[in-house]
């Protein structure tokens, strides 16, 4: 996913006041889980006039996980900026309006633009749980995307992810916080990467992953993943249900799409009437895992009501 990043300096500032916090005891609060198919809904650009850090709740309704991104090494940016910089109480006050809503709070780590690979995986996960629990957060995505040096590397990044995970489990327990990760379609393919990629990653630690946020998006012109086809059922190895094949979990593949064209670099659109029958053929098929968006404003209730249809139960 392409981050909006718009302000370094706030960035750092924010850094200081958010990471620099002593390490507090792990489990030492529980967070919000959703149960069931999750709706994911990532916030990254500027909300209006810049002074809301969340998407209203009116305008996401049906979404049940929200995604402020992005949170780097050096520290948040963005959305995660804002909301590491308001007032303890006022961050506590808005989590628990969002949680009595049903949605849950978390931050997206790296994005396009971090390559952190290059640091200690242990280090940067400690650093990570420790914002989700200085912050009032209900867990951590990992929107890892170093693609050259997983292909040029063979072992090296599906490593990394591995440790990062396993240490954010010991800081962010399994049922108590929320941990994804957010990886494109083709790193499921198993030609696609020397080392795996996914599929080495979920055979490493998929037990400790709560969902993938898939990137079906930004692939063209193949895969493409713009047809019903190419998402669910034939994409050369990382369509839904090849991915299923692979060993995966099938309801823990959400299937990630742009609001708009407008939120992608590569292709990967498909309008919200024409995606919900591809939604209706997933269900039909036995996959149940629920549905990501990048971003709001560009999806919102409307965006998905569309897509969802009558997929889902109530």
């Amino acid at each position: 996913m392409f981050s909006t990043s718009f302000s370094r300096l706030f960035t750092l500032c924010s850094a200081l006041a958010s990471l620099s916090v002593g390490l507090a005891a792990p489990h030492a609060r529980r967070a919000q889980v959703p149960s069931g198919p999750k709706f994911v809904i990532y916030t990254d650009a500027q909300i209006g006039d810049g002074s809301s850090v969340l998407p209203p709740l009116d305008q996401i309704q049906g979404f049940n996980v929200v995604n402020l991104a992005f949170l780097l090494t050096s520290g948040p940016a963005d959305q995660v900026a804002k909301w590491a910089a308001l007032p303890a109480d006022q961050r506590q006050q808005l989590k628990q309006q969002y949680n009595s809503a049903g949605v849950s709070l978390v931050v997206s780590a790296f994005g396009e633009t971090e390559h952190p690979t290059s640091q200690d995986p242990t280090t940067v996960a400690n650093n990570l749980a420790q914002f989700v629990l200085n912050t009032d957060l209900d867990g951590i995505d990992i929107d890892y995307e170093e693609f050259e040096l997983v292909v040029q590397q063979p072992g090296v990044g599906e490593a990394w992810l591995t440790t990062l995970t396993q240490t954010l489990r010991q800081q962010l327990p399994q049922g108590q916080f929320i941990l994804s990760h957010a990886p494109v379609g083709p790193w499921f393919q198993p030609t696609f990467c020397p080392g795996g990629c996914y599929i080495t990653v979920d055979k490493n630690v998929g037990s400790l992953i709560d969902y993938y946020n898939i990137q079906f998006y930004n692939q063209s012109p193949s895969p493409g993943y713009e047809d019903c086809n190419t998402l669910l059922n034939s994409a050369g190895g990382s369509a839904i249900f090849e991915i299923q094949k692979n060993g995966v979990d099938v309801n823990k593949l959400v299937i990630g799409k742009p609001g708009t064209t407008a939120d992608i670099t590569n292709g990967g659109f498909i309008d919200p009437a024409t995606l919900g029958t591809c939604i209706q053929q997933a269900v039909q098929g036995g996959w149940n895992a629920g549905v990501m968006a990048f971003q709001f404003p560009h999806a919102d209730t409307n965006w998905l009501s569309a897509v969802k249809g009558s997929s889902f139960a109530a």
